[in-house]
């Protein structure tokens, strides 16, 4: 595969300082909008409320366009969105970003049945059901995956490397997700917010071998990112209760499924480009 070299040049020559502008603008618009539906200033259960969260969810790809329109003109956010298209990567790719978040899910559930001598609670979706959502999501995650993956991770990578970059693009990403955890319609409201930056930062180092090793593709993070939230209740993580945002509170499963995340991230961290890919 001919890789696109076009956005790593574009992404040194935009400097560092539309890197900060991105995340600085990106957690601006989101955690407005997130913070106006936690307080309820419009209730996230209505169709204003909706409207609200939708605009800051898709928040980071806005901003990274408009920073590339105002850096480069219209014409540069095209190498932005090229990574849309990049579906010709092979069917193994396709095949890992469908299953890799339901099969460590599954392993960790065997291994809390070794350890503890009974099944962790299993999900209740008709398993049918599943590749349909990871299909009709996939194109709703463009509205963060151009912004984290198209957008920041090839200017961060540039700087510091792929391995870093995606370490610290992981800890971003989690905490723009700070204010869902106040949100009473949320699926992570009072859940530990620790517990799931650790998970999410392992997820992003994961997402950051996917992009690099498919030539960029924005499509296949996309699918990776929309398996990772329709299937990762196959066997839920969260508790029934919320037992605070900043507590290390957590079921048995949530540990063993950070403890197997970052085993794949830490073999992945070594896996990774070393210079431009």
């Amino acid at each position: 595969m001919t890789v696109d070299k076009s956005s790593t040049n574009e992404a040194r020559a935009s400097g560092g300082h539309w890197v900060v502008w991105f995340f600085l603008l990106t957690y601006a618009v989101t955690w407005s909008c997130f913070v106006a539906v936690a307080r309820d200033v419009t209730p996230a259960k209505g169709g204003a409320g909706q409207t609200v969260l939708l605009l800051g969810t898709i928040a980071p790809s806005l901003v990274a366009l408009l920073l590339t329109w105002l850096a480069e003109g219209a014409g540069g956010t095209r190498p932005l969105l090229r990574g849309l298209a990049r579906w010709r990567v092979g069917w193994g790719w396709y095949a890992f970003a469908f299953v890799f978040i339901a099969a460590l899910k599954l392993l960790a559930a065997v291994l809390v049945r070794v350890a503890l001598g009974a099944w962790p609670r299993f999900g209740t979706e008709p398993l049918w059901l599943l590749p349909v959502a990871v299909l009709l999501s996939t194109p709703v995650q463009a509205g963060e995956e151009i912004g984290w993956r198209g957008y920041a991770l090839p200017r961060m990578a540039s700087r510091i490397g792929w391995g870093p970059a995606s370490v610290v693009l992981g800890i971003i990403w989690a905490s723009w997700h700070l204010p869902l955890f106040f949100v009473a319609a949320a699926d992570t409201y009072q859940q530990s917010f620790l517990i799931y930056a650790l998970q999410v930062t392992a997820i992003s180092v994961t997402m950051a071998w996917v992009y690099a090793q498919t030539g960029r593709s924005l499509l296949l993070v996309m699918v990776l990112h929309a398996a990772v939230n329709n299937t990762k209740d196959i066997v839920p993580s969260t508790l029934p209760v919320g037992a605070g945002v900043f507590t290390l509170a957590a079921t048995p499963m949530a540990w063993t499924t950070v403890a197997l995340l970052w085993i794949c991230a830490a073999y992945l961290l070594t896996r990774m480009p070393r210079g431009e890919k």
